[in-house]
């Protein structure tokens, strides 16, 4: 595995934990934990990482609320779904509120 690859996977890997050390996701990566800070500090400058100071070399948690790509829904599909919400029924209109939360942040 490249470190891009490496790179790729330990992102994916804290979007589903949110939090892991640096010692954990070395021996999981088959690396020092010097090669997993130094990923970190890549990653870090274009992803929404949050470096912890600690025993074993630390850890590394991703921000609240940030998956790996995760699709967002484009101003007119919002715009759709909003109009479309003024004929729905309660239970419909709950389940349409949920979906545009999720996904309506246009990043």
């Amino acid at each position: 595995m490249g470190p891009n690859e490496r790179r790729t996977e330990i992102m994916e890997t804290l979007c589903l934990r949110k939090q892991e050390t640096m010692s954990n996701l070395a021996f999981e990566f088959g690396v020092s934990i010097r090669t997993i800070r130094n990923d970190i500090d890549l990653l870090s400058l274009s992803y929404p990482l949050e470096t912890i100071r600690g025993r074993y070399g630390g850890g590394v948690r991703v921000i609240d609320g940030f998956y790996m790509n995760r699709k967002y829904l484009k101003p007119e599909q919002q715009a759709f779904l909003e109009r479309l919400s003024t004929s729905l029924s309660r239970n419909d209109l709950a389940m349409m509120n949920s979906i545009v939360k999720d996904f309506a942040l246009n990043k």
